[in-house]
C-alpha cells in the first residue's frame, strides 16, 4: 500500500520523504484548494519533482478547485509546466477540467479528487471511461462499499482513500459555510474553516446570545473529530485501497513527521500498534474516530473541543551527529537538564537525550536555548540524521 503524505511547502515535502512517505501531494500557486498553505511556485514544482524522483518517490499536484470558464484561460501554460516537471498525477475534481486535461494533455495522469463525491460503481466507471488512472474515494463510504467499487473497477483504476487527519463537516469537503460567513470560497481554496469556530444560540426575537457549554472549552457543534485508521490498515487494503492518504497540507512539519512516521511503521509492522497510537497523540489532533468506515453513528463524528497534543516540537536536526554533538535548529524553548525524545525513521526512534551541553552559534556554552530558530549544538549519544526531530513529552 502506498503511503501518501501532504506537503504545504518544500520543507514539509522533504520531511515527508525523510519519514517514509512513498508519495507526496502538494499544490502550485494556482488551481489548488489550500490557498493559504505555502504552496509551490513554478520553479519549486520542478525542484520538488526532481527531488522526489531522485529519492524514488512520486509527486501529485492538486488542481481541485471548482472551475469557472476564466480558469481555463492560462491552463495550457500551467499544464505544459506540469508535463515538463514530470508530475506523476493531477488531483482534479471538476469534470470540465478532467475532460480538458484528458483531451489536450493525455500524457498526464488524472486522479479524481474526493470532492468529486464518488460513492458508487457507476460514478467510478464513468471516470474510468474518461481515462483517469486513480479515484480518491468519498470519505462517506464504508469498507464494504469500497470493496464493491473495487470489484467493479479495480482492474481499471486505482483506489485511494483518506486514512488519517481532519475531516470536513460538509459532504466530502464541498462546503458553503466559508462563502456565506466570510465571503471566502471554500471550493476555490480560501476556506476559513468556519466549522471549527465556537457557536452560541439566540432566540429569534432577541439579540442576546446564549452559550451551550459542551465542555469547559466551549461549543463546537459543527466540528468533526479527526480520522485515524492506523489500527485498520489491513482492512483498507483488503477492501481494495492501494493508497492511504494523510490529510494536512496546512499542518506543521512536526505533524507531517509524526503521522507519516507512525503510518510508515504500521504498514511495515515495525512497532506495536499501542506505541504507534501513542505517537499520534503527541502531535496536534482532535479526538480520533474511524469515520464512516465501520458504519458508525453519525453523532460519533462531532467533536466538542479544541485540538490537543502530548508533546512539543523542540528542535530539528540540521546536520548528522558528529563526535557526540548534533547541530539543531530550535523550534521551542529547552534548557540544561531537560529530557528530549527522538522522533526518527531510524532505530533511534523514541530514544531519550538528557541535555547536558548547549553551544550557541558564537561558540559559547549556554544554559537556556530560547531564541527562536537559533542554531545550536547539543550533546547527543546517538547517530541522529539530518531531518530527525527532538521533542519534549508532556505526559
Amino acid at each position: 500500500m502506498e503511503l501518501l503524505a501532504p506537503a504545504g511547502n518544500f520543507d514539509k515535502l522533504v520531511t515527508a520523504v525523510h519519514f517514509g512517505a512513498d508519495a507526496v501531494y502538494f499544490s502550485g500557486k494556482r488551481y489548488g484548494l489550500r490557498a493559504f498553505a505555502g504552496n509551490f511556485d513554478d520553479e519549486e514544482i520542478i525542484k520538488a519533482m526532481n527531488f522526489l524522483h531522485e529519492h524514488g518517490k512520486k509527486g501529485y499536484i492538486t488542481l481541485n478547485i471548482v472551475a469557472n470558464d476564466s480558469d481555463f484561460d492560462n491552463l495550457d501554460e500551467y499544464l505544459n509546466l506540469l508535463t515538463k516537471a514530470k508530475v506523476d498525477g493531477l488531483i482534479v475534481s471538476d469534470v470540465g477540467l478532467i475532460y480538458y486535461i484528458r483531451k489536450n494533455f493525455p500524457s498526464l495522469n488524472v486522479h479524481v479528487s474526493t470532492q468529486a463525491n464518488i460513492n458508487n460503481s457507476y460514478s467510478a466507471k464513468f471516470f474510468a471511461d474518461m481515462g483517469v488512472t486513480r479515484i480518491v474515494l468519498a470519505r462517506e463510504l464504508n469498507l464494504s462499499q469500497i470493496k464493491e467499487i473495487y470489484n467493479n473497477v479495480g482492474s481499471r483504476v486505482e483506489l485511494e482513500a483518506f486514512g488519517h487527519g481532519a475531516m470536513c463537516i460538509s459532504y466530502s469537503g464541498r462546503c458553503l459555510l466559508s462563502n456565506y460567513m466570510a465571503g471566502r470560497d471554500s471550493n476555490r481554496g480560501a476556506c476559513v474553516q468556519a466549522c471549527r469556530w465556537e457557536y452560541t444560540i439566540r432566540e429569534v426575537n432577541k439579540t442576546e446570545q446564549f452559550p451551550i457549554e459542551q465542555d469547559g472549552r466551549g461549543t463546537y457543534i459543527l466540528n468533526s473529530k479527526d480520522l485515524c485508521m492506523i489500527e485498520h490498515i489491513k482492512e483498507l487494503e483488503n477492501a481494495g485501497v492501494c493508497s492511504l492518504k494523510i490529510e494536512g497540507r496546512m499542518k506543521s512539519d512536526y505533524y507531517v513527521a509524526s503521522v507519516v512516521n507512525a503510518y510508515r511503521r504500521a504498514i511495515d509492522s515495525k512497532d506495536d500498534l499501542q506505541t504507534l497510537k501513542s505517537e499520534l497523540e503527541k502531535t496536534s489532533h482532535r479526538r480520533y474516530t474511524t469515520g464512516f468506515y465501520f458504519n458508525s453513528n453519525d453523532k460519533e463524528y462531532l467533536e466538542s473541543s479544541m485540538p490537543v497534543q502530548t508533546a512539543v516540537f523542540v528542535a530539528k536536526v540540521i546536520e548528522d551527529c558528529k563526535n557526540g554533538m548534533v547541530k539543531v535548529e530550535m523550534r521551542n524553548r529547552f534548557k540544561i537538564n531537560d529530557e528530549l525524545e527522538v522522533l526518527s525513521p531510524n532505530n533511534t526512534f523514541l530514544k531519550k537525550i538528557k541535555i547536558e551541553k548547549i553551544v550557541d552559534s558564537k561558540g559559547q556554552e549556554i544554559d537556556d536555548c530560547k531564541k527562536v530558530q537559533e542554531i545550536v549544538l547539543i550533546n547527543c549519544p546517538y547517530q541522529l540524521k539530518e531531518g530527525d526531530i527532538l521533542r519534549k513529552v508532556s505526559i
